[in-house]
């Protein structure tokens, strides 16, 4: 195998590597520099037990016709099983927000220093195609670019290319170190899930706190209010009967200084009217003075006619009188 020193492209657009073999030097274990290693020997990484022969991406995979089997099916499905319920576990015991109190809601807001609108939309499309349930037709096969270019080969022996103790040293250094730096992360944001849970804890009781103090306030508030406004119909209750019973009062004393002046007025009234009467004096008014009256007027007019008779008579006597004394003369 080549060591690469160089790149192009060929007329056909495949990107192609050119360099010039040459070999590599062996590293031992200990690390020692090159001037003092007087004879080097080669490697060739093509034997090298650590290192995985051939490509990869060229490996066809043929489908199986084989059935299944039950044990491994069986298997995946007690493993998947597990895992949901592992699932379902760590969403129980997660730590949540408490629910919102009555009147209030929560509202998603960002945290971090700088905020940033977000305003990207992403489009998604759903396409869907109709395909026959039946039909059986092989896999498809991978695709495989042709090839071009020339081959060129090197000579590696064993041990020429790296030394693995060697080159694992700094990738392990720098696994632990993030491995320890993820457990410290881990052990940090435990403590701080903690204090949270607890702080969660002692703001709850708190709320619960704050809410049975206003409770009971609004309890106490709702009973003074209660008191006050039977107390104030009871004032107005008294009120509206004392005012009652001195109209009553009023009434009665306007009622009998009225009465006072009216029963003799009424009495007189009913008196003059002809209501309240003398049995004898009724009597006497309406039978014996027209009786009375009558018997003076009978008696009146037989003396104004006998009184007229009496003047007819002298008249008469007093004319034949005068006759006869003009009677002598005339003689």
């Amino acid at each position: 195998m080549a060591v690469a020193s160089g790149s192009k492209t060929d007329e056909s657009g495949y990107y192609i590597f050119s360099s010039r073999p040459r070999v590599v030097e062996v590293r031992s274990k200990k690390r020692e520099p090159p001037a003092e290693k007087p004879n080097s020997h080669y490697g060739n990484m093509s034997y090298d037990r650590r290192i995985v022969r051939g490509n990869t991406y060229a490996q066809r995979i043929i489908p199986t016709t084989a059935q299944p089997d039950p044990y491994e099916i069986q298997r995946q499905q007690e493993l998947r099983r597990r895992a949901i319920a592992r699932k379902q576990a760590r969403e129980q015991f997660r730590l949540q927000t408490p629910d919102a109190v009555q009147g209030r809601k929560h509202t998603e807001v960002q945290t971090e220093l700088y905020l940033e609108e977000l305003s990207d939309v992403i489009a998604a499309t759903d396409v869907q195609c109709q395909t026959e349930a039946f039909l059986d037709r092989p896999a498809t096969p991978l695709f495989i670019p042709a090839k071009s270019g020339k081959d060129v080969e090197t000579q590696i022996e064993e041990g020429e290319l790296f030394d693995f103790d060697t080159e694992v040293q700094p990738i392990l250094e720098y696994l632990v170190g993030k491995v320890m730096e993820q457990s410290l992360e881990e052990v940090r944001e435990e403590e701080e899930l903690a204090c949270l849970k607890a702080q969660i804890w002692s703001n709850k009781v708190l709320r619960d706190q704050e809410l049975a103090e206003a409770q009971r306030l609004q309890e106490q508030e709702r009973r003074h209010t209660e008191e006050k406004e039977r107390r104030i119909s009871q004032e107005k209750e008294v009120l509206k009967n004392e005012r009652e019973v001195a109209e009553k009062i009023a009434a009665r004393a306007f009622t009998q200084e009225y009465l006072a002046d009216l029963l003799p007025s009424c009495f007189n009234s009913l008196r003059i009217n002809g209501y309240f009467y003398d049995p004898v004096e009724k009597d006497i008014e309406t039978h014996f003075f027209p009786w009375l009256m009558e018997e003076v007027h009978n008696n009146l007019e037989k003396r104004y006619t006998a009184r007229a008779l009496l003047d007819n008579i002298i008249l008469d006597v007093a004319e034949k009188r005068l006759d006869m004394f003009k009677e002598p003369e005339t003689q």
